[in-house]
């Protein structure tokens, strides 16, 4: 089971650690993703032996809150505007409290500072020995209301360490009350030196005050977290503009009249009506009307599609002209729009593997820094010097500490591209996919939907049986294919359909993976495929009709051969239309240094005839659905990081076995399963686009996190001190507070870079409305055989025959089958010779063998 929880009072990586590390301890917790950024915990787990309720209370216990998300079914059908408003609302309400809060300290900062610091700077008031106590308790007194408009560092903080889980708030929390203590005792000893008439300790004591460094300690970091929130609301712009897409309102059929009510009120299996420039609220099917549709907000395409009755519709397109109506099919978290937003949301908030390195010391970050600054207050005493001097020391070492920039180093990063990758039409579905697409040194490219457009269409038709013309041949080809799923058989059937040509149902059907189709139709046995086929089926082909296959295929067309009762009807070549941009993308693959590869079913011939257009690698073709999956293993067990692009329909264990799974053109279909990047449109050169966006992020990332732990590799010792006997360089507890502040907000900022992010190519555009290919239409008959010339012999070699009996079995076995003539068994030599008068495949033969009780074990 997977549960989403939503996960109170983190406020920096340590935080993130120490839940997830209180979640992993639980019994049948199976995975844990707590994300920072969102404040929020993806679980999975076995209900069986964990609760929810066991969850929250994991994470209670160490000092934080957790609640499971609302999963009502009110809550799923709720508009996506709703949902993310609310939860744009509570950010806003947070970011509010932040800035009010940070207001009133820097009101009560200022006079503080003056009051502090007014001595030192020659400023005309509370000089001299007879304002000291004055002075001291102002700043006593504005020091307590800025410590109390920053509390949540207190309370968060020191709940966190008594909970064994300290985090950066416990850092700020002890650093200022170390400040604020001994500014106490210095009031102490001040009252102390007045008591007794001890000039000295009071002048001592008057320049030891540390309550400006504690007031402005909470200050600064205040200040820095403010302005991380803000810029951490900005990495979701690109979320927002999805968000935005969706309308509030939708007109409905109730009975029998149109009603205006809210989006997220239409249920499935309402009539919506849709008028010129209004978007549409859900995903459906048209039933009336007729429209113009913009879909360039979904899937990229630039020219509105037209729409008419049977056509889907999606959710937040835009209706640009006509009137229709349609059938709601996906509702509220069910639309194609939500589902975007939810891929693109879970992506920005998964882990990336390069962030492990980050989360592993910030596991171990916070009680390090409390250690170091022990260790620095204890060197610095038995070094002889003065007890103010080491600890304003340990505190700058205490707050110079960031956590935080260690742990939004690679969230910002990642949740910034995979919003802007979405922007393009490309749907990354995790971190771990984005960062391993720039990984990439060799690409597998389907030919069929990814090279090619996927719609094939009739260029060639050769007739090649007295008596028979175009139509008539085409009539049985579109027959024959009428049962078949293969875009190949569609073309065909597509063709005969708009000639109107009376199509019949085959009585039998069987599609041969990789090879074609036999059918039966009427009393006639048809067989449908490429030679491989015909030479199963013990067929012997012409001189003439090789030639005729070969010269198609070396056109780029797929030839099919038809030959009914074992006489040729003729040849169709298919062809498939390369798509605009992907010589384009190829090229700018090989000038990436990726090796390309294009993976085909068809022949040789026809495969290399398309592979020297575009420009690839290495061509691999005649390779069964079944197969493309083991040629992706063969390339990485070479050592190669593999990128296998398909259209995701017969290509999912290919996807789903590469290093990175591609599906292009997904359309609607925007959860497939196999692959971890869908992209929207089918245009290639975004595979280009996801792969320099991928390396712009994994650099971003790598630029974090260096600067994060360079910066408290060499926050930490400055602040300790431990230049200080060579240089004299030292660090004040306010400046080391303003480090870590402005440490957090650098990284932030340095993600937001990716919002400008732009393909370094310009992308060719894809002609949606091709022109139909003309069909060549040639004659050429073929001498076709006489009844007694067409018989043909195959021999099979049985195992298990010992006696007459079985030689009886065998024979009787294979002559039920519809056109063996006869069959012949020799025992002694194991073989049964098999006369046929029609096309028999070698399975059949087999089949029947097999049945009979005996172990065929091969044919020639």
């Amino acid at each position: 089971m997977k549960e989403t929880f939503d996960v109170t009072g983190m406020t920096c990586a340590a935080c993130q650690a120490n839940v997830t590390k209180a979640v992993q301890k639980l019994p049948g917790v199976q995975k844990v993703d707590v994300s920072l950024m969102n404040n929020t915990m993806k679980v999975l787990f076995d209900e069986k032996l964990v609760s929810e309720n066991e969850i929250c209370a994991a994470v209670d216990a160490i000092g934080y809150g957790a609640a499971a998300q609302d999963q009502t079914a009110q809550s799923r059908n709720n508009s996506i505007k709703e949902q993310w408003d609310a939860r744009q609302k509570k950010m806003e309400e947070e970011q509010k409290g932040m800035k009010s809060r940070l207001w009133w300290s820097i009101i009560l900062l200022v006079p503080l500072m003056i009051v502090a610091m007014g001595p030192m700077m020659g400023l005309p008031f509370w000089q001299g020995m007879e304002w000291a106590m004055v002075s001291a308790v102002t700043q006593l007194v504005l020091t307590l209301f800025v410590l109390f408009f920053q509390k949540q560092f207190f309370t968060h903080g020191f709940r966190s360490l008594l909970k064994r889980a300290p985090n950066m708030d416990s850092l700020v929390a002890l650093g200022a009350s170390a400040s604020f203590l001994y500014g106490l005792y210095s009031i102490y000893r001040m009252a102390y030196g007045f008591g007794f008439g001890d000039h000295e300790i009071v002048h001592a004591a008057m320049h030891s005050m540390y309550f400006e460094s504690a007031a402005m300690i909470v200050t600064l970091v205040s200040v820095g977290k403010y302005l991380e929130a803000r810029s951490k609301s900005k990495t979701n712009d690109a979320l927002g503009k999805l968000v935005d897409l969706a309308p509030k309102n939708a007109v409905v059929i109730r009975n029998g009249e149109e009603v205006e009510i809210d989006a997220q009120d239409v249920m499935q299996g309402d009539l919506v009506v849709v008028r010129p420039g209004q978007r549409i609220p859900v995903d459906g099917i048209v039933e009336s009307g007729h429209g113009f549709v913009d879909q360039a907000a979904i899937t990229g395409e630039s020219i509105p599609v037209e729409k008419e009755p049977g056509d889907p519709v999606l959710s937040a397109t835009m209706n640009v002209n006509g009137t229709f109506r349609f059938r709601a099919t996906k509702v509220g978290e069910d639309t194609t729009l939500s589902q975007i937003i939810r891929l693109v949301d879970e992506a920005g908030n998964s882990k990336a593997p390069i962030a492990r390195l980050a989360d592993q010391v910030s596991g171990v970050f916070v009680p390090i820094v409390i250690c170091l600054a022990v260790i620095t207050l204890v060197v610095w005493l038995i070094a002889g010097k003065p007890f103010e001097f080491a600890l304003s020391n340990a505190v700058s070492v205490l707050v110079i500490s960031c956590p935080c920039a260690l742990g939004l180093a690679t969230p910002v990063a990642i949740m910034v591209g995979t919003g802007k990758a979405a922007e393009n039409g490309i749907l990354i579905k995790s971190a771990e996919s984005l960062e391993s697409m720039h990984r990439v040194n060799t690409i597998i490219l389907d030919k069929t939907g990814t090279i090619t457009s996927g719609n094939p269409s009739i260029h060639d038709m050769v007739i090649m049986k007295e008596g028979v013309d175009e139509n008539e041949f085409l009539r049985i080809a579109g027959s024959v294919e009428l049962g078949s799923e293969h875009p190949l058989a569609k073309a065909i059937v597509t063709e005969a359909k708009d000639r109107h040509l009376p199509l019949d149902q085959p009585d039998q059907y069987e599609a041969l993976s990789g090879l074609g189709l036999k059918a039966k139709l009427g009393s006639s046995s048809i067989l449908a495929g490429n030679m491989k086929l015909m030479a199963s089926a013990g067929i012997d082909i012409p001189r003439t009709v090789k030639d005729w296959m070969d010269r198609l295929a070396k056109k780029g067309e797929t030839p099919l051969l038809f030959v009914q009762e074992g006489t040729i009807l003729g040849i169709i070549g298919v062809a498939d239309t390369v798509r605009a941009s992907s010589a384009q993308a190829i090229r700018l693959f090989r000038e990436k240094g990726i090796y390309v590869v294009m993976l085909t079913g068809d022949n040789e011939q026809t495969a290399k005839a398309i592979a020297e257009e575009v420009g690839v690698d290495e061509v691999i073709a005649d390779v069964l659905p079944a197969e493309k999956e083991s040629v992706v293993r063969r390339f990485q067990d070479q050592g190669k990081f593999v990128a296998m692009v398909g259209d995701g329909i017969n290509d999912a264990p290919a996807l789903a076995r590469a290093n990175v799974g591609v599906a292009v053109g997904a359309g609607t279909d925007i959860a497939v399963d196999s692959a971890d990047i869908v992209l929207m449109k089918d245009n290639l050169m975004d595979v280009n686009t996801a792969y320099e966006l991928s390396d712009k992020v994994i650099r971003n990332v790598k630029m974090n996190l260096f600067w994060a732990f360079f910066y408290n590799a060499l926050g930490i010792p400055v602040a300790a001190g431990v230049f200080y006997p060579m240089w004299g360089l030292l660090l004040s507890p306010m400046i080391g507070s303003a480090a870590m502040a402005l440490s957090s907000v650098c990284v932030v900022m340095n993600a937001l870079r990716l919002r400008f992010f732009k393909p370094s190519f310009k992308s060719v555009k894809e002609e949606k409305n091709q022109s139909k290919a003309q069909i060549s239409v040639t004659k050429d008959p073929v001498k076709q055989e006489s009844k007694e010339e067409k018989k043909m012999k195959k021999v099979m070699i049985v195992d298990g025959m010992s006696c007459n009996h079985c030689k009886m079995r065998v024979e009787q076995a294979l002559e039920k089958i519809a056109g063996v003539e006869k069959a012949e068994v020799d025992l002694e030599k194991k073989e049964a010779v098999i006369t046929m008068d029609a096309p028999i495949l070698d399975d059949t033969l087999m089949q029947a063998v097999k049945e009979a009780g005996y172990d065929p074990v091969k044919i020639y």
